[in-house]
C-alpha cells in the first residue's frame, strides 16, 4: 500500500469517525435547548463561511451558470434534505439508533444506481438488501414512542429519509460531483441550503434565547460545525478521490462503533439485544452489497469495455 492510500485511508476512518461523534454530540446540545432545526441551519449557515473562507486560498475554478443551477438541486438533496432531515430526526430519537441508520445509506446507493447507471443486480445484492431492510425494519418497529432514552418512530424514519436523500444526490449528480474541487462544489451547495433552510428555522430562532446557553453547549455546536460538517466532508472527498467506492463505502461501519459508544457511555441512550440483532443485519446487508460485483468489474471479466 503506498503513502497515498494510506493517507487516503486515514482520511476516510477521521471522518467516519466524526460524523459518528456528531449523533451523541449534538443530541447533548439539543437537550441543552438548541432545537433540531437551530442546529440544522448552523450547521448550513457555518459550513458555507469555512468553505467561502478557505475558497480564498485556494484555485479559483469557473463554475457555468448551468452547473450553478444544477448545485442549487444538488443543495437540496445533499444538504438540505440529508442535514435537515437527520438532525431533526436526532431530536426525536436517540443517537444510538441515528448512528446505525447511517450505515443503510450504501443499500440505498446501490439500488438507485442499478436504476439510473445500469449496475447489475446480483444475488449477492439482493442478499445484503433483503437483510439491511429486515434490520432497519426491526430497529423502526423496536422503537419505544420516543420516551426516554429509547427511539422514535418519525425520528428513525426522518434519519432513514437522509440516507435516502444523500445516495439520490450521489447517484444523480455523480458527474457534477467530479467536475469541480470540494471547495467549490461545497462553498455553492452550502449557501443555498443555508437560504433556502432559514424560513423553516426563523421561528426557532426567534422564540431561543441563545445568552442563556452555557460554553459546552456552543462547544458542542462548533464540533457539529467545524469537525462533524466542515473537516469531516473535506476528508471524505479526499477518500473517494484515491480508494475504489466499495472501500470508501466499508468505513460507514465506523459511526454507529463510534456514536453508540459514546452515546450509551454518557447515558444517553440504551443498547439491547433488539438494537444489536438489527445493527448485526444491517452490518451484514451494507458488506454483502458492497462486496459484489460492479457492471464495470463483470464487463472486464467478459473482456468486454464499458461502454461498447
Amino acid at each position: 500500500m503506498n503513502f497515498k492510500n494510506v493517507k487516503a485511508h486515514l482520511a476516510l476512518l477521521l471522518a467516519a469517525s466524526m460524523w459518528g461523534l456528531m449523533s451523541p454530540v449534538g443530541k447533548a446540545a439539543m437537550e441543552a435547548g438548541i432545537t433540531g432545526l437551530i442546529l440544522a441551519n448552523m450547521r448550513m449557515l457555518g459550513g458555507a463561511l469555512c468553505f467561502w473562507i478557505t475558497s480564498l486560498f485556494v484555485k479559483a475554478e469557473k463554475v457555468s451558470p448551468r452547473d450553478l443551477c444544477l448545485m442549487f438541486f444538488a443543495s437540496m438533496l445533499g444538504i438540505v434534505c440529508n442535514q435537515g432531515c437527520f438532525t431533526f430526526g436526532l431530536s426525536l430519537t436517540s443517537p444510538v439508533d441515528a448512528s446505525i441508520i447511517t450505515t443503510t445509506m450504501p443499500i440505498f446507493t446501490l439500488i438507485l444506481a442499478a436504476v439510473f447507471l445500469k449496475e447489475p443486480v446480483t444475488p449477492m445484492k439482493v442478499g445484503g438488501l433483503f437483510l439491511g431492510s429486515i434490520g432497519a425494519l426491526l430497529l423502526i418497529l423496536g422503537a419505544q414512542n420516543g420516551t426516554g432514552k429509547e427511539g422514535n418512530i418519525w425520528g428513525d424514519l426522518l434519519c432513514m429519509s437522509s440516507q435516502i436523500s444523500f445516495a439520490c444526490y450521489l447517484t444523480i449528480f455523480k458527474k457534477l460531483i467530479s467536475r469541480y474541487s470540494v471547495f467549490t462544489l461545497m462553498k455553492w451547495m452550502f449557501t443555498y441550503a443555508a437560504i433556502v433552510f432559514i424560513p423553516f428555522s426563523y421561528n426557532d430562532v426567534v422564540d431561543t434565547d441563545f445568552t442563556s446557553f452555557s460554553v459546552n453547549v456552543w462547544l458542542e455546536v462548533a464540533y457539529v460545525v467545524v469537525f462533524g460538517t466542515y473537516v469531516a466532508y473535506i476528508f471524505i472527498l479526499y477518500g473517494q478521490k484515491n480508494l475504489r467506492p466499495t472501500v470508501v463505502s466499508m468505513y460507514n461501519y465506523m459511526q454507529p462503533v463510534v456514536g453508540s459508544t459514546v452515546a450509551v457511555w454518557l447515558g444517553m441512550s440504551t443498547f439491547g439485544w433488539m438494537k444489536a440483532m438489527a445493527a448485526m443485519l444491517i452490518f451484514i446487508g451494507v458488506y454483502a452489497v458492497t462486496q459484489s460485483k460492479s457492471r464495470a468489474e463483470m464487463l472486464a471479466e467478459k473482456g468486454i469495455v464499458d461502454g461498447e
